[in-house]
């Protein structure tokens, strides 16, 4: 079964009255979405609120969800328009799988040669307009396809695209230049 088949059956279930289901849909999208706030805020107790926040307004607002896009997409959207509002007064995006679960698994050696990495690409993607980072980040972090990440942010595809490219581009030129 596909993540959008399976996510429409736990959906029909939180319809038909079990909203103790709406849990499965929090526990499949919780990483996603606190990536995404990690994204935005620059702490883990900012990014577990903005986690809530945004589940939250999924719940208050899936008697509006069409099914139009895939639930992922929709909130995704949701978990963006959020992070974006909530942003305005930063103005600035920091990017990076940024997810301190992933970290535990690691040796000694591999977790400073990665914290080392991510400091080189966080200082090049730092460097970068916070439309390119946030494209980035739903394509590579995040997995989505083009046309979702339109869903989500409104840009056109043939936009993102061209994000994603010269956002390649420019990070290539200052990783070469970093680690000259």
């Amino acid at each position: 079964m596909t993540d959008a088949a399976a996510d429409a059956a736990v959906l029909r279930r939180i319809m038909a009255g079990e909203s103790d289901a709406f849990a499965i849909l929090v526990r499949r999208y919780q990483r996603r979405i606190l990536r995404l706030g990690y994204g935005f805020y620059h702490n883990q107790h900012e990014a577990e609120d903005f986690v809530q926040e945004v589940f939250l307004k999924a719940w208050s607002g899936l008697a509006s969800f069409r099914g139009q896009a895939a639930f992922s997409t929709w909130l995704t959207r949701i978990a963006y328009n959020t992070g974006i509002n909530g942003k305005r007064v930063y103005r600035h995006h920091e990017t990076l799988d940024n997810d301190p679960l992933d970290a535990a698994a690691l040796s000694i050696e591999d977790a400073q040669l990665r914290r080392e990495a991510v400091g080189h690409l966080r200082k090049a993607m730092l460097e970068l307009p916070a439309r390119y980072q946030i494209c980035l980040d739903l394509f590579f972090f995040d997995g989505l396809p083009y046309q979702g990440i339109s869903q989500v942010t409104g840009l056109a595809v043939n936009t993102i695209k061209s994000h994603v490219f010269r956002a390649k581009s420019c990070l290539r030129a200052a990783l070469a230049k970093e680690l000259a």
